[in-house]
């Protein structure tokens, strides 16, 4: 059997937020993407409004930033993970979601947690796949 050598790649830009913990914003690893949960912080470490609309819209441009700096965009994306702290939000978050993905339509999971960083009301995590 022959073992190849995997290269993994840290993607970092100022373009959205430097993560809050010890991880990267994002990992490039076999041309995919693993883009670490992105939470509605601006890139100079401001909260967005509390609607979960405007929280939402932040971590869009979030994500696109660090998928940006990794070459990639909003149309690779395979899978997303939604982690919210109300499934009553769950309408509004759709809204922006498709306003964000437009017919590109990866696969999704949604999941309300009691908690999550800075009490926030949204946070999204996605894996893409470079050209």
């Amino acid at each position: 059997m022959l073992l190849t050598e995997v290269i993994i790649k840290t993607i970092q830009t100022s373009d959205a937020p430097a993560a809050i913990g010890p991880y990267s914003q994002a990992i490039v690893v076999d041309k995919l993407v693993f883009c670490s949960g992105q939470i509605p912080l601006t890139p100079q470490g401001e909260l967005a409004a509390a609607d979960i609309e405007t929280q939402a819209e932040q971590v869009f441009r979030n994500i696109r930033a660090i998928l940006k700096e990794a070459g990639a965009d909003l149309g690779s994306v395979v899978k997303a993970t939604v982690f919210v702290n109300d499934l009553n939000d769950f309408g509004k978050l759709n809204t922006v979601y498709e306003r964000n993905f437009g017919a590109h339509k990866p696969a999704r999971s949604t999941v309300e947690v009691s908690r999550l960083p800075r009490d926030v009301l949204v946070e999204i995590e996605v894996i893409a796949r470079l050209p």
